[in-house]
């Protein structure tokens, strides 16, 4: 990666030029490399997590990144949760308006949680101003649910249109639509874009409704299944929530869906930038989950990150 190696030895940007800055962390320790701009973020819920540069578990280089959460609260708590997520530093932050391409790789530690429970091992979310009214989710995750992986977007509510009830009661929804969970308390909504093979209706059933303001573009690929060892991620997010929005994913190298339209949240007071974290984040639990990262990347370049695939036509 010439481009990516040309990179590296830029100093730290100022945050409106930060979109064009390629970062990469080999994660191989013993400490976050410079060139990565990631951080531990320590808060309450953070202190449930354990970081560990190790060289036993590892997809390629000397090591990778060993993220784990034990119980940190009643697992019967409400609205605590438990967290162990590696940050972009916030000077590095990309423009909400703007593209970008990121990459990391990731391994689940057994056993792989098959519960029904809140799990996310990857989330894009935009700023949210200080005095901001409401709890933006992100507008765009990698979750776990019944110990398989799925993906979901987020936008603003908007109302949907009559499905045939047939299909509502199937969970199925017409061409041109897709599965979402409607929110309009919080003036949000949730659509399922990516999912495993195994992926049942039981699984998906809360995506109950259907939208045409979120199109997916499915591309024969289903995501890995979380037991399958080491699944590396490209994905491209430009966030759109006027309908301008686009998100490309491929795992393994493979496309698994393009994801067009109401993309992320216009509500006031929130920031001008949008932001990446990783690393294993629930709900309360009883139970240790351990997952470990590699090859962390990000560039305005699919080139960059995109290893194996073949990178879309712009």
């Amino acid at each position: 990666m010439a481009t990516l190696a040309a990179t590296l030895c830029l100093a730290a940007p100022v945050a409106a030029e930060s979109g064009s800055v390629v970062l990469h962390d080999s994660l191989d320790g013993p400490d976050f490399a410079e060139s990565g701009g990631l951080y531990y973020r320590e808060n309450y819920e953070q202190s449930a997590g354990k970081v560990e540069f190790q060289s036993e578990v590892k997809r390629s280089g000397q090591g990778a990144l060993k993220l784990s959460i034990k119980p940190l609260c009643d697992a019967d708590s409400d609205g605590c949760s438990e967290r162990a997520e590696i940050w972009e530093k916030t000077e590095l932050r990309v423009p909400y308006n703007e593209g970008v391409w990121y990459g990391f790789a990731v391994k689940f530690a057994d056993p792989v949680p098959q519960d029904d429970h809140r799990y996310l091992i990857a989330q894009w979310k935009r700023e949210i101003d200080a005095g901001a009214e409401g709890d933006f989710s992100p507008f765009l995750a990698i979750r776990l649910r019944n110990g398989k992986l799925f993906a979901t977007v987020e936008t603003n509510y908007i109302q949907p249109k009559a499905q045939p009830a047939s299909n509502a009661t199937a969970g199925l929804c017409e061409a041109g639509s897709t599965p979402v969970w409607l929110r309009p308390e919080t003036n949000q909504m949730r659509a399922l874009v990516a999912t495993e093979a195994g992926w049942t209706a039981e699984d998906g059933a809360i995506y109950a409704a259907c939208t045409d303001a979120i199109q997916v573009v499915n591309h024969g690929n289903p995501l890995p299944t979380a037991d399958s060892g080491w699944i590396d991620f490209a994905i491209y997010t430009k966030p759109g929530p006027d309908g301008s929005g686009l998100i490309e994913m491929f795992a393994n190298g493979k496309p698994i869906v393009t994801v067009k339209g109401h993309i992320g949240h216009a509500d006031k007071g929130l920031g001008e930038n949008q932001y990446f974290k990783f690393g294993p984040y629930r709900a309360a639990h009883s139970t240790e989950w351990t997952l470990y990262y590699d090859d962390f990347r990000r560039s305005p370049d699919c080139a960059d990150v995109l290893a194996g695939g073949t990178c879309p036509t712009p």
